[in-house]
């Protein structure tokens, strides 16, 4: 009997080395096949793309081509319904590289004052450990040694081609040759993509970020139809009904698209330099932009869609099967856990987004996760010198298929700051209109310069644009409430109207659930973190 167990016990040895050793060799395997990772993420740009007029026709998209992104989202899988977590730099990128809400990431929560908690785990570190080769240009909000340099980790930097792919309009501008001053920065995108490719070990795969911030304020007034051809006379009608619909304000939305345009050319140099290094088949692609439109009404820095919406494309054609349109609601957090499951690297448990590999390999296009019907969105401090208090202005939403519910913490505070003396309708002390259109902190500093917010300050008296002003720049009720697929806009709150009471109710219970059960510091114990040190204040 024992002699017939021990030879059990034996037999059940060996088989237990033979299926380690399987297993070893097959990781080993899945190792080498591990997929590359090329992040494309433009700063300040929203949901503007070509691929989107077609499904939406009507909007601003109509006029803009973007031949690069729709390149993606042909190969793999288009997004309807993604969203950032915060309509903030730095917040929003906290959030991607945690896989967490904003709220979650410490001092990472905020703009000025700023400074990443090491604590938290981020997956291009994750990636690193892993073996993988991590890099990136331009601009990123980064962990890593030295901790909190600016626009992240200099180790991780290449950018030995230039920078001046940031400052795209103005470098073109000023040469005497715009197409060759074109082709310059386009050059300088693929030296500094060589530059990382070039330094990866043979066959390590790598995870890299590409981060021009062109799309940010300011950019050259009239590029858009100078540099890129764009006619701001086709945005007549296609604009939100809350931005006047005017000469200077249709060129200074056109010149934006001109920037969409300059970011989409450089993705296209990193597609072809991934092409002709034989590396597109197992590389996933991910495209996408950090928040809304800055210098316009409701965009930046607000929870209506027009702040919170992006457009999202992913590929990977070694995995994902392609020409699909997805309506599933993403958080760009979610971004996370899906490079490291793609990656075969276990997620972190204090992660709280939810990986798209699933969404990804279903072949399937429409709504592929019932469970993805909604996303939470929020704010806190922007920029300090908004408000002389420097307190933030907090708020949190759910947006759904049909609706966008927004709660405002602090109604009592100016939602885009204050105007020199008193709320946005002070007349002491107003800065001029070239002011107002070159320096953000003149009045309202949560809304970027620009010349559209220029004119729409210096038009303050006149009837037509005194409503709009009020509706970007005035107090906010505490409850917001849109029915988003009657009114795309968001123009008519419905927070107190007696139909729509349930939906309200729901909607915050749900909302409230997700911010007790994360630990946000905005609804638990005393609510006061984040209008305290060093959250809120003098910047230390």
């Amino acid at each position: 009997m024992f002699r017939r167990l021990r030879y059990y016990r034996s037999l059940l040895g060996q088989l237990f080395m033979t299926w380690a050793l399987w297993t070893s060799w097959l990781c080993v395997l899945q190792a080498e096949d591990r997929p590359n990772i090329v992040f494309a993420f433009a700063d300040d740009w929203g949901r503007y793309a070509s691929a989107y007029s077609r499904l939406e026709p009507g909007g601003p998209s109509d006029i803009v081509s973007t031949p690069n992104f729709d390149r993606i989202a042909a190969q793999g899988v288009l997004f309807t319904q993604a969203y950032v977590n915060a309509p903030s730099c730095t917040p929003c990128r906290s959030s991607l590289l945690s896989g967490q809400f904003f709220w979650r990431t410490g001092r990472g929560a905020i703009l000025q004052g700023a400074v990443w908690d090491e604590k938290i785990p981020s997956y291009p570190l994750l990636l690193e450990q892993a073996g993988y080769a991590i890099g990136h240009t331009y601009k990123v909000w980064s962990p890593g040694t030295p901790a909190n340099a600016p626009h992240g980790a200099k180790r991780t930097a290449f950018n030995d081609a230039g920078t001046s792919f940031n400052r795209f309009s103005q470098y073109v501008e000023q040469a005497q040759d715009r197409q060759q001053a074109k082709q310059q920065l386009l050059d300088e995108a693929r030296g500094n993509f060589q530059q990382f490719l070039d330094s990866c070990d043979q066959g390590q795969p790598f995870c890299y970020w590409f981060g021009p911030t062109n799309c940010h304020r300011k950019w050259v007034r009239g590029s858009g139809k100078e540099h890129w051809g764009l006619d701001p006379a086709k945005l007549v009608g296609k604009l939100p009904s809350y931005l006047p619909d005017n000469a200077l304000v249709r060129q200074d939305f056109c010149d934006y698209l001109g920037e969409v345009q300059a970011f989409d050319a450089g993705l296209g140099v990193l597609l072809d330099e991934l092409e002709q290094r034989g590396l597109s088949e197992n590389t996933i692609v991910v495209v996408s932009g950090d928040h809304g439109i800055p210098g316009m009404p409701r965009g930046k820095c607000n929870l209506y869609d027009l702040g919170t919406r992006v457009a999202l494309a992913i590929s990977w054609p070694a995995q994902v099967a392609g020409g699909r349109t997805v309506d599933d609601f993403v958080s760009l957090p979610d971004l996370a856990p899906t490079f490291l499951e793609a990656a075969g690297v276990g997620v972190p448990a204090v992660m709280t987004a939810k990986s798209l590999v699933p969404v990804l390999r279903s072949a399937v296009s429409g709504q592929v996760d019932p469970s993805r019907d909604h996303v939470i969105v929020g704010r806190e401090r922007h920029v300090a010198l908004a408000r002389t208090d420097a307190l933030p202005y907090p708020q949190r939403a759910i947006r759904t298929k049909d609706f966008l519910y927004i709660k405002n913490y602090k109604p009592q505070r100016y939602p885009m700051g204050n105007a020199p003396g008193f709320g946005w309708e002070a007349n002491q002390s107003w800065p001029t209109y070239p002011e107002l259109r070159e320096n953000t902190f003149g009045a309202f500093g949560d809304l970027d310069a620009s010349p559209t917010k220029a004119w729409m300050l210096a038009n303050r008296n006149d009837s037509q644009i005194l409503p709009l002003l009020e509706l970007t720049l005035g107090l906010r009720p505490g409850e917001e409430l849109y029915a988003v697929s009657k009114d795309p806009d968001q123009m008519r709150n419905l927070a107190q109207d007696p139909e729509y009471q349930d939906v309200r109710q729901q909607l915050e219970r749900r909302l409230s659930e997700t911010l007790i059960r994360t630990g946000d510091p905005r609804v638990v114990g005393d609510g006061a973190q984040f209008d305290q040190p060093p959250f809120a204040g003098a910047l230390p």
